[in-house]
């Protein structure tokens, strides 16, 4: 059975005003590249260990400072589990 690792795949026009930009996660077997993933995505952002980190730089990290890094938003997506477990 092929492991494959998650990847944040972002393809669009502007990528700086932010219109028309799909960030969308995938999964990939291989590390992304340009000729195997080029002709679908313009950046690819990965690998990460958890879906919920590909899920936060997904939703926050567009022109966020907080999440420059696959590293950022993991760290952010187990503060958000240890404060859920907090307030059980």
């Amino acid at each position: 059975m092929t492991t494959t690792k998650l990847y944040l795949g972002i393809r669009g026009c502007d990528i700086h005003s932010g219109q028309y930009v799909v960030r969308e996660i995938f999964r990939a077997a291989v590390e992304p590249t340009f000729a195997t993933h080029g002709e679908k995505y313009n950046a690819v952002i990965g690998p990460f260990r958890t879906k919920r980190g590909a899920e936060l730089m997904r939703d926050y990290g567009a022109g966020n400072p907080h999440y420059q890094t696959v590293a950022d938003a993991e760290r952010f997506a187990r503060l958000e589990l240890s404060a859920a477990r907090v307030r059980r």
